[in-house]
């Protein structure tokens, strides 16, 4: 699957990050990819946890494309 980060969204709550070690954040808390500064990545589809943390985002900053 193939994640998208909307940074503009993130309301920096930290459940991306308490689900899934994909995520993690700017020094200002904004969600990003825990290895790379891309917007998007391919992930895939057995990762339940990154798709728990897509789903539980709040303000859907998180997103399947």
């Amino acid at each position: 699957m193939k994640v998208s980060i909307i940074p503009q969204k993130c309301i920096a709550c930290g459940l991306c990050q308490t689900y899934s070690k994909l995520f993690d954040y700017h020094d200002d808390g904004i969600v990003k990819f825990s290895d790379s500064e891309d917007l998007e990545k391919v992930v895939p589809n057995s990762d339940q946890d990154a798709l728990t943390a897509i789903r539980s985002c709040p303000t859907k900053a998180l997103t399947i494309l």
